[in-house]
């Protein structure tokens, strides 16, 4: 499983657009083969915040993904959305296990 946590912090005045492009990336990305789950969340300390959780079966779902019309058109609006540089970080998990609370 490969596992995506990415922050992107867009400007203020972009914070509207950049929401509504998040939540259409996000829903179209769920619909995909080989996505487990999708998730944009805002900050809970700083609303122009956004984090990205993103779980792939694999190496080519991860792959697909990247070739995707949402994601391009994602690509090419993001860089006039953000306040700062993104940090995006991937993970590849071998095992996971659900933690009891």
């Amino acid at each position: 499983m490969i596992v995506v946590h990415a922050t992107f912090p867009v400007d203020t005045d972009s914070r509207t657009e950049a929401a509504d492009l998040f939540a259409e990336v996000a829903e179209q990305s769920r619909r995909e083969d080989g996505v487990i789950d999708y998730r944009v969340g805002v900050d809970v300390d700083d609303d122009t915040v956004f984090r990205f959780v993103e779980e792939y079966e694999d190496e080519s779902a991860f792959d697909s993904h990247t070739e995707t019309p949402h994601f391009g058109k994602l690509a090419e609006r993001l860089p006039d959305l953000l306040a700062g540089e993104p940090d995006v970080t991937r993970f590849d998990v071998e095992s996971a296990t659900d933690v009891e609370l």
